[in-house]
């Protein structure tokens, strides 16, 4: 059962919530928190080098060239220089470059970023292997997980104040930390478990309006994002990150993302298709527009993020509307195997000796019949796919499964049907999606049999699981099947 109840702003629920797998998520001391991604390494999508100023020191170009030599951190290499250098206030600057940065102080096993180079480097005719190009495999379906993004404040140390959404994702508000409660006499200062506490910020009375904000204004607070991914070769547990300040690139890859999921039935997750094809991350020089510190528009160059998928967009649609299909007239052809066919429609099986042509009208037999009478060679061979039937009754039909007659459906099995039937409607209503809508979108995906086969109920489960955390997100997913895609 998928978990449709959500947790407070604090992570700590008053009841138990279903998990994916069926357990319950109990409460515990350290709450119930949104799911995290563990990321092992991040690779960077630019390089930073000496400014004008500090380029004018012999002594910062030896320490940068060095530290670029041993395959240091951008980050180490400013700490060196301001070590060394005290006098020298920001030496180094951002650079816009057509490749991306691995080096192995990004990553706490540096091996994985030379496996990343060794892979997927490449040399464009300068002699040198920089990675232009590589694979990438989403651990997720929504997009909010696989590319987090925020308006965010930082000092030298922390966080000093972020944006985040209301639960509705209606409203922006600015957080930050908790002052920790002064001591009394004689005492330290307070400890707090867990962590500092979040709070909206007091100003503006804790909305995040950038045009009013002092530190977006100054550009001390700006928008920043990552991907977080995994690379197909790369042997990690944890996923890889991509951070991006590019509004721009990450607008273009939402809209990739949307596109996508609207095809492969909501997800974005693993590979694209049966041919195991990965998104690929690059860059694309473009040019964009921006504001000058006059106010004018002007428009200059940068080599952007690109987000690619190279499949074939006509294979991602309704990419199992055959395996439905094969199911059901599967199903026909045992109903008139048994003789209780009447009728004229004419029913197409596929079996291994070819297409068989029958007559009968289409009805719904039990799936386990169908599935037993392929296995046995007496029917048409049907696909076999697990049940989304609760473990429960799985459990009590596998039981008493000799003492039920072949072929004939029980009123057990009617009334698990009407049952996964009614939660997936009330799963749907719970993620914002009313009854009479969800049939209708239902029906545009597997057919005016979803309900009655067992494999329709089975995709409509698996499709509204992924979206047990998004209910924005499902609601679009259906308006762009009903209408998008109408």
């Amino acid at each position: 059962m998928v978990a449709m109840a959500q947790s407070k702003a604090n992570g700590q629920g008053g009841s138990l919530v279903p998990s994916a797998g069926g357990a319950v998520a109990i409460p515990t001391l350290l709450g119930r928190s949104a799911q995290r991604i563990p990321v092992g390494g991040r690779i960077r999508a630019g390089i930073k080098v000496l400014t004008r100023r500090a380029a004018e020191s012999g002594r910062a170009r030896e320490i940068y060239d060095a530290g670029v030599a041993q395959g240091k951190g951008f980050d180490a290499i400013e700490r060196e220089l301001a070590a060394t250098l005290p006098d020298l206030k920001n030496p180094l600057t951002p650079k816009n470059v057509p490749y991306f940065t691995v080096r192995g102080e990004d990553f706490p096993n540096p091996e994985l970023a030379r496996q990343i180079m060794d892979l997927y480097a490449e040399d464009r005719g300068d002699g040198v292997q920089r990675l232009y190009r590589f694979p990438v495999v989403f651990p997720a379906d929504a997009w909010q997980n696989v590319m987090p993004h925020e308006l965010v404040t930082w000092t030298s140390s922390e966080r000093r104040f972020w944006s985040e959404y209301s639960e509705d994702g209606q409203t922006r508000y600015c957080k930050t930390y908790e002052q920790p409660p002064a001591p009394g006499e004689g005492r330290r200062v307070v400890r707090i478990f867990g962590g500092r506490k979040v709070t909206l910020r007091a100003e503006n009375n804790g909305l995040c309006d950038p045009e009013s904000c002092a530190e977006y204004q100054g550009k001390k607070c700006n928008l920043s994002g990552r991907f977080i991914f995994f690379v197909p070769g790369i042997k990690s547990i944890s996923a890889f990150e991509l951070p991006t300040n590019s509004f721009y690139a990450m607008q273009a890859a939402i809209e990739k993302f949307q596109t996508i999921g609207f095809m492969r039935g909501g997800r974005i997750s693993g590979f694209l298709d049966g041919q195991r094809t990965p998104f690929f991350i690059s860059k694309r020089l473009v040019e964009v527009s921006r504001i000058d510190e006059e106010g004018r528009p002007t428009r200059v160059a940068q080599w952007l993020i690109e987000l690619e998928a190279p499949v074939d967009p006509t294979a991602l649609l309704r990419h199992d509307e055959d395996l439905d299909a094969l199911e059901l007239r599967a199903a026909d052809a045992a109903n008139l195997l048994q003789g209780q066919g009447g009728g004229a429609s004419a029913v197409q099986v596929v079996s291994e000796d070819g297409v068989i042509e029958v007559s009968g009208p289409p009805r719904e037999v039990d799936r386990a019949d169908v599935r037993g009478r392929a296995a046995s060679g007496d029917g048409a061979p049907a696909r076999h796919a697990p049940s989304a039937r609760p473990a429960p009754a799985r459990a009590a039909e596998a039981k008493h499964a000799d003492a039920r007659p072949a072929g004939r459906a029980t009123a057990t099995d009617a009334g698990t049907e009407s049952q996964e039937v009614a939660w997936l409607f009330d799963a749907a209503t719970a993620l914002g999606v009313d009854t009479e809508t969800y049939e209708r979108y239902a029906t545009k995906r597997w057919g005016q049999g979803w309900k009655k086969a067992a494999g329709g109920r089975k995709r409509a489960l698996e499709d509204i699981t992924h979206f047990q955390d998004d209910g924005a997100g499902f609601v679009e997913k259906v308006k762009g099947e009903l209408e998008v895609w109408a």
